[in-house]
């Protein structure tokens, strides 16, 4: 059973005036939870270690993903190819993501269930709302796995010194310009957007933003802002599948920027392997034994209750629950049905007394540094509610 405190909300005003304009729903019900999800310092603790542990296990199964060619098996559209191979090689940085997982509370196991590498959601709400959420109940910050700013401003810094910690930032570090585009008319995802520029100004770069349909691309010098300022590094809260379907002509263009141009993609393209839901079975193939790993395969698992995925489905639209006898038990709709299946054995999510399910979101950044949960029915879709969290004994560290 999950373990709640209730707390004092935030005004919606002072949600507002920090930028987060997406507080309530849109059927009216408050987004932000008013109840904090209570652990203790070793269930943070092990959802520390098992995101860290999965990373690598992502790592070591996109290479084996890359050498075998399975870029059809994992839905990758062909015309991305070029781009994920070059920024695999190149070894382009990831800026961050976010594990979704079952379990870790009240003794039950942690089982992945899929990794959001590209365009995760959620950052804002899990690095500055709920933090928000303790200093406004007058609870200590070290009662929170939230040390998300601090990791994403030296993930930034890496974008110049690498794994060099002690390396000297100088002047070519506080003369790259980093650019931040979003979709129009999206204001979750500017707000997001608008965060991280944030964060790597106060990093010491020189940024900028604009919209994804502002920004110039020139295929022998890189990425420009509306001022013709040429970025150093591109990030564009766009999925990168989107890009491949949707906008041929952006992508042969970045294609050639990525072997003539000066700039650099954030996420890189490579990170579409890991955002892919397929990379789950190839996972479960290489480290079939692994405590954290759900059963999984392209084709329905026989005599298991399962949930049937979308490859790059998202918000837990067109998924669905199979009995052992493979009838639907729930699904949801949505615009996601073009995509492949993938199966994975069902896993129980922490429940409350009210029956509402727990989603636990780890955020990786260089290393696991922040949690935040989803609430909502057993498939948790664009409906789910964000739920902070309070540590029942000292701080993770």
């Amino acid at each position: 059973m999950v373990d709640l405190l209730k707390v004092k909300p935030l005004d919606k005003p002072l949600m507002e005036e920090i930028g987060m304009t997406w507080h309530t729903d849109d059927d009216g019900s408050d987004y932000i939870s008013d109840e904090l999800v209570q652990l203790r310092e070793a269930e943070a603790e092990a959802y520390y270690t098992a995101a860290n542990t999965l990373y690598d296990m992502y790592v070591e199964a996109g290479q084996y993903a890359i050498d075998h060619r399975l870029y059809y098996e994992l839905g990758i559209p062909s015309n991305l190819v070029g781009l994920i191979e070059n920024s695999w090689e190149r070894d382009d940085w990831h800026l961050y993501g976010r594990f979704d997982l079952a379990g870790g509370l009240d003794g039950a196991p942690i089982k992945l269930l899929e990794f959001n590498a590209d365009t995760p959601t959620g950052l804002f709400e899990t690095s500055i709302i709920q933090w928000a959420i303790l200093k406004a109940n007058g609870m200590e910050e070290s009662r929170q796995f939230n040390n998300i700013q601090d990791m994403l401003k030296e993930n930034f810094r890496r974008l110049v010194t690498g794994e060099d910690e002690d390396a000297d930032f100088g002047s070519s570090y506080a003369s790259q310009k980093l650019l931040f585009s979003s979709a129009r008319n999206l204001p979750e995802d500017e707000r997001t957007v608008r965060y991280l520029q944030s964060v790597a100004h106060d990093a010491g770069f020189y940024t900028d933003f604009c919209f994804m349909d502002e920004a110039g691309f020139d295929q022998e010098a890189g990425v420009f802002n509306r001022d013709q300022q040429l970025a150093d590094f591109w990030f564009k809260l766009y999925p990168w599948e989107d890009i491949a379907s949707e906008e041929l002509e952006l992508c042969r263009m970045l294609e050639k920027i990525a072997t003539r141009g000066s700039t650099r993609f954030l996420n890189p393209a490579y990170t579409l392997l890991f955002q892919s839901k397929g990379m789950l079975k190839i996972l479960y193939d290489l480290y079939p034994d692994s405590p954290y790993l759900l059963q999984t395969d392209f084709k329905p698992l026989p005599g298991v209750r399962q949930v049937e995925k979308k490859m790059f489905g998202r918000e837990g639209a067109n998924t669905a629950i199979l009995d052992a006898h493979g009838n639907r038990i729930a699904s949801t709709d949505g615009p996601y049905a073009h995509y492949k299946s993938v199966y994975q054995a069902f896993a129980e999510l922490p429940k409350d007394a009210a029956g509402n399910h727990y989603q636990a979101g780890v955020f990786y950044i260089w290393e696991a540094c922040g949690l935040g949960f989803r609430r909502g029915g057993v498939i948790l879709d664009n409906m789910s509610k964000f739920a902070g969290h309070l540590i029942s004994q000292g701080r993770l560290k």
